[in-house]
Formats: C-alpha cells, structure tokens, sequence
C-alpha cells in the first residue's frame, strides 16, 4: 500500500500540488485572522477580568459546534467555497489563540508590570514592551497548537468545494481508492508536522530571551521604548499569512472570464461525467473548466451554490430536482419533465441540458447473508423483517419523501435501527456486518459484488432518476458553445455503462478520467 500511495503522489503530482496549495492557502488565511482577532480579544479579557468568563465560554461554545453544523449556519448567508471555510476555521482557531493569550498575560508577575509603571511607562508601553514579550512564550505555544490544528482541520473545506487536500481524502473514500485516501491524509500530516517544528523552535528561542525580558522590563522606563515595534511586527506577521493565503488561492478569486465552473456530488459516476464535461469543453471550446469534484452534501449544497453564481452547471437527477429542489412530495415520473424543467427555470433561472441516457434511481440491498438467513427477495419480503434488522443510508435519505419515509408509508417498513453515514462508506459498513441493509443507487459499480444482494422494487416505488446537467441560462446565453456541448452527450450513456464505468474505478482502481476518456473515445466524441 505504501508503494502505491507513492506512485500515486509521484503519477498525479500536479494534481496533489494544487491540492496543497489550495490547503495552505485556506489555512494561512485562517491562521492569520485568528491571530488577530485572538490577540485583541485575549488582551482585553486580560485587562477587563469581568469579561474573561463569558468571553472564554463564548469561544468554547463556538468550538464545539460540529463542522457540518457550522456550514449549515453559514451557507445561507457566505453560500459555498473559499470565505465559508476561511470563517469556519477562523471560529475553530480561535479558542487556542485567546486562551494562550489570557493566559500569558495573567500569569506574568503583578510586580513586575507595577515596576514597569511605576517608573514611568504608559499602560502601551507596558503591554507592548513587557506584558507581551513576557507572555510571548505561552502565546507563541497557543499559536503553535492553532496553527497545526488549522491545517489538520482544513480537509472539511472540500466538503463545501472549497478545495485542499481534504478533496483527495474524500475521492478516495467514495471510489474506495485507499492509496489516494492515505497520499491525502499524509501530505496534511507531513504539513502540520512541518509547521508544528517551525513554531516549536520559535517557541524554544522565545523562552531562552525570556529571562533577557525580565532584566529589561525593570528599566523600562527609563530608556525610549520602541512603541509599535513589536505591535507593527506581530500585525505584519498576521497580514503576511494572510496575504500568502490569498496569494495561493488567486488562481480563484481573480478574473473568471471564460470560465466555466463545474461541480459534482461526492459519487464515483459523478467524478466521471465531472472528468466528461470538462475534457469536452475544453476541447471542443475556447472555455475553461474550473471543476469542483465530490461537494459535500450533494444537491444541498451545490443548489445554494448554482442559485448564488458559485456554480455554472453539475449533474443532477431529475427524481431529485422534483422532490429534494423543488420540494414535491408527489413521486415524479418522466411525464413531469416539462413542468420541472419550466419550473426550474422560473424560480432559479436554472435549464436541465444534456440528458445523458440512464436512471440512476435508489435501490435497497441486503447482505448475502442476510437474504440467505431471511430468505429476501423483494421490499415486501424485507419490510416483513424489518425490525429485526439496521438500515444505513446518506443523512437525507431519512427526511426525503422518496427516500425511508416513503418506503414506511408504501411498504409498512420499520427498521429496528437505523444509521445515518456517508455515501463513501455504507457498502463496508454492510460488509463489515455494521448494518443489514443499506440503500444504493443502481447504477453503482459495487452492486455487482457478490456479498450484497439488491432486492427487487415490487410495488414500483421508486420514481425516475434520470441523469442531465442544470446549467446556468445565463451562462448558456453567454457562451453559447457550452449548450452545443452539452447537447452531444444526449442519449450517450445507458444504464449498464454508467455501472461499468463506475465499477472500473471502484474495482479496478482505474482514474475517473482515464475511464471518462475511454468512453467519449469508444462514443467518438474525442
């Protein structure tokens, strides 16, 4: 495994590199802004003890706010990428910083700063030329703690499309690649580890002048005191992190003319229509593609994202758009299309372009044993079971009129427990003998393993899941080339090669693109 996380870095180190500085760039950024917001607010709690208690509970209670929370908290107003995780991890870093602060501060000798006052120093003069080099060390430890935590932290941006290496974590999880899953996990240790060295050895160098500090401090008011130096040297520390953070991410904040910005659900079939549309735009147009791969969240958060601008097109699934977008509770069918289609453009000016063949719709399996032991064959046999049984699904396959409370309401199916995961990791769960069943989509490429069996839909419940691409009706007025793109991959992909494709990555450990460029070759579309 070892060998193939290397060849892995080694064959797409381009890919990894842009990865990484995306990371270092969301966590500099972040890094910075802690430190100057955890400065001010430390320091004051320091001077205004009234204040400390509230304050650090406040920081703490932010801290404990589960990441998936906070972006629910924050989309609605800062919608998907770059400035929603630059302030989520800014809220995460906060609590070491101001705590080292208060900290350092208060546990400087009263005696020592009252002999600093008493011969003449200003309370300016006093923070910043004996309170804050004296409580440097602790400051610098608090730092250090943030920082490495920042950069370990920064892999949920990938969740909301922000990017970093959190994306090559996620990728490998969902395509159940586990060398991309370690060559990402490892490059965000090897980094926090090396920033973690850097600050060790500043905080080393901080406690040796410590005692230097000490001696000086009971002079301090006789000599001129340099009075912003040390405040002009910590801001210009903290702008240069965050000028450094943004330099990395200017390839996306700068002009996006001529840009088209694709996104796809974090899902095997999705990363190879994602890899499909930005080969043939590219190739058949003057456009460029900016592709976010594998969005946390799915639907939820790349409809803010197409409503808000973040997004120009992504992959979409017409039994979604009808129940999970446009909020029907009626199962949809096909006879709908038109009605969707003149709906989504009403309320999002919004156009489904490039139905690309196949139906995608959920499915139920079990485990082999399970069927054996139950003797499952259908929904009806398995609802007959049910409460003697765990179900594992995506968190909204719960709260989906198409998803588990339509299956109670058409089949009377109660499982004994159920278990909210990640769409990456439900087949090992069902493998592991984690849960019984689980619900799957079928055109997923490890239905075909013999250690799951998918039961048959014998009342019909599931609607059509047909795939095609929301785009933008701006953006197809603007560059026109992209509809006539998007148009030559209608009626290309049947159902048996979406499963075929997405096998060939699940399976065979094949890269999304060099599957997606075999199709379009074998379809003559490159």
């Amino acid at each position: 495994m070892i060998e193939a996380t290397l060849s892995l870095l080694a064959d797409k180190r381009s890919w990894f590199f842009d990865l990484l500085l995306q990371h270092v760039g969301l966590s500099l950024v972040a890094i910075g802004l802690a430190g100057v917001l955890g400065l001010a607010v430390g320091t004051i709690i320091a001077r205004q003890k009234r204040a400390a208690k509230p304050t650090l509970a406040l920081v703490s209670f932010a801290y404990t706010i589960p990441s998936i929370a906070l972006f629910g908290f924050l989309i609605p107003a800062t919608g998907i990428g770059d400035v929603t995780a630059v302030i989520a991890l800014t809220v995460y870093a906060l609590l070491p910083m101001v705590r080292s602060t208060y900290t350092g501060l208060t546990d400087i000798d009263p005696a020592i700063v009252e002999a600093a006052r008493g011969m003449g120093s200003t309370d300016s003069q006093t923070l910043l030329c004996v309170e804050l080099p004296l409580a440097a060390p602790v400051i610098v430890s608090g730092v250090r703690s943030m920082a490495t935590m920042t950069i370990a932290l920064a892999g949920i941006a990938s969740f909301i499309g922000a990017g970093g290496l959190g994306v090559a974590i996620y990728r490998g999880i969902t395509t159940n690649n586990l060398a991309m899953t370690l060559a990402g996990s490892l490059l965000i240790a090897l980094l926090a580890i090396a920033v973690d060295l850097a600050l060790a050895a500043a905080e080393k160098a901080l406690t040796q002048r410590r005692s230097v500090g000490r001696q000086r401090s009971a002079g301090a008011g006789r000599h001129k005191l340099p009075r912003w130096t040390r405040a002009a040297g910590a801001t210009a520390v903290c702008a240069a992190l965050v000028a450094g953070g943004a330099f990395a991410l200017a390839d996306r904040w700068g002009d996006q003319g001529g840009v088209v910005r694709i996104a796809t659900k974090p899902m095997t079939e999705q990363y190879i229509l994602g890899e499909m549309l930005s080969t043939l735009v590219e190739r058949d147009t003057d456009l460029t593609v900016e592709l976010t791969q594998g969005v946390g969240g799915g639907t939820s958060n790349i409809q803010p994202g197409m409503e808000s601008g973040a997004f120009d097109l992504y992959p979409e699934y017409t039994g979604t758009g009808w129940n999970a977008v446009l909020k029907h509770e009626e199962t949809y069918d096909e006879s709908r299309f038109d009605d969707m289609q003149r709906e989504y453009e009403a309320s999002f000016n919004l156009t489904w372009r490039g139905m690309y063949g196949f139906n995608n719709t959920y499915g139920l399996a079990v485990s082999a044993a399970a069927a054996e032991r139950y003797g499952l064959r259908t929904y009806s046999d398995l609802a007959a079971v049910a409460g003697e049984l765990s179900l594992g699904a995506e968190p909204d396959f719960f709260d989906r009129q198409d998803g588990y409370p339509g299956l109670q309401q058409a089949y009377g199916m109660a499982f004994g427990a159920t278990r909210d995961m990640d769409i990456g990791l439900k087949y090992q769960a069902l493998f592991d003998g984690q849960v019984d069943a689980i619900a799957v989509s079928t055109t997923d490429g490890q239905v075909a393993d013999g250690r799951l069996v998918v039961l048959e839909d014998d009342r019909g419940f599931y609607p059509s899941y047909r795939c095609g691409n929301v785009v933008a009706v701006d953006t197809l007025e603007r560059y026109p080339q992209l509809g006539e793109v998007l148009d030559k991959l209608d009626g290309v992909i049947d159902d048996k090669d979406m499963a075929r494709m997405n096998n060939q990555v699940e399976t065979q450990g094949r890269e999304p693109k060099a599957v997606a460029d075999e199709f379009l070759t074998q379809k003559g579309l490159m």
